[in-house]
């Protein structure tokens, strides 16, 4: 699986660029705010419908203009696809697979797999609980598109559920339809819940070895899955805390308020790691991402890592870099210095500058 080419106008600073990259190693070098992230931003948009950044699409469109476009080419299985993606600022986004238009965005999901590193991600261990079911949903959605439609159910039925629990104050006989949204509620939750164990424990099974050889086998981290609520239980759950959800307005069980630590032995590395201690396991859980989409789907996946040399010392750096061969990769840095002095195996460079391609140069080294 890799990514063959890349065209966009009008996203975010880039006028119109048109890139084809190696199925190796890509760097994109050159001074900050100049595009570099963006190009990956556009790239992360194929792969889940979503920016990194967590904004909307009007917000990638480039400033003065009403749209924008992102077209690829990808390989995948000794298949050519061509995925075409046009931003819109007062209309949803418009989706294509070889010419063929997509009803729903999610149907994209699952095409191209993405691990996607940035200095960012040590928020997944040291932010709120929103963040980390934030970084578990985007990887299933990926592996697993039963996953994705009971996602998407489950989200709509507690916005729908909240609402009801709202309109309830002025308009009391609309509790008797509560029990209509309360039964979508725990049985798409209920599978919800059941994809996540799974999923820590495929993550447990990888991310202990990893862990071990970046920490200098000090630490040794294990993933717990907490469940706001059992699968078995959340039917009774539900059930006790209805007079509290109509007093508050909201849903206050259920999957949606799911959380999981990171412990090295006794620690939670969330609450009394140090700063070194939270980079090592957010790499430590990007790199289990690789492994584990290999497993579960046959293929490697792409790997794009965002000015993320900078933030790791020389021995996490040289681990990582020596991890990732065998797999197409993007990475964004200021300079090459780090991958000289590494003697690291480069096949593309790629400098940016105001959101232009000035300089390519295939490496052969």
């Amino acid at each position: 699986m890799y990514i063959s080419s890349l065209e966009l106008a009008d996203f975010r600073n880039i006028v119109s660029l048109h890139m084809e990259f190696s199925q190796g190693t890509n760097i994109l070098y050159g001074e900050n705010a100049q595009g570099k992230t963006n190009i990956l931003e556009s790239l992360y948009m194929i792969s889940t419908t979503k920016s990194h950044r967590g904004v909307r699409d009007r917000d990638m469109i480039r400033f003065g203009v009403e749209e924008s476009h992102i077209r690829s080419l990808i390989m995948k299985g000794g298949i050519d696809y061509r995925v075409d993606m046009h931003l819109r600022k007062n209309k949803s986004k418009g989706i294509a697979i070889n010419g063929q238009r997509i009803r729903k965005a999610s149907e994209l999901i699952g095409l191209l797999h993405i691990v996607f590193f940035s200095p960012e991600d040590l928020g997944i261990v040291k932010n709120g609980p929103a963040e980390r079911r934030r970084f578990m949903d985007m990887e299933l959605c990926q592996l697993d598109a039963s996953y994705l439609h009971n996602l998407n159910q489950y989200n709509k039925t507690v916005e729908n559920r909240n609402r009801l629990l709202r309109d309830m104050y002025q308009f009391p006989d609309l509790q008797d339809t509560l029990s209509i949204w309360d039964d979508q509620l725990i049985n798409y939750g209920r599978q919800i819940i059941e994809s996540r164990r799974g999923f820590i424990s495929d993550l447990n099974e990888i991310v202990g070895d990893i862990h071990s050889k970046l920490s200098g086998n000090r630490e040794h981290l294990t993933i717990l899955y907490e469940p706001n609520t059992e699968a078995d239980e959340f039917e009774e759950k539900l059930r006790r805390s209805r007079e509290r959800d109509i007093h508050m307005k909201s849903t206050s069980v259920g999957p949606h308020r799911d959380d999981f630590s990171f412990m090295d032995r006794d620690t939670d590395l969330r609450r009394y790691g140090s700063q070194g201690q939270q980079r090592t396991c957010a790499l430590s859980l990007k790199l289990s991402e690789i492994d584990l989409v290999k497993k579960v789907i046959g293929h490697r996946p792409v790997l794009m890592m965002d000015d993320v040399l900078s933030e790791l010392d020389s021995g996490r750096q040289n681990y990582l870099l020596s991890t990732i061969g065998g797999i197409q990769t993007f990475i964004t840095c200021t300079g090459l210095d780090e991958f000289v002095n590494n003697r690291f195996k480069i096949d593309q460079v790629f400098r940016i500058e105001s959101g232009t391609c000035v300089e390519k140069s295939d490496i052969h080294n």
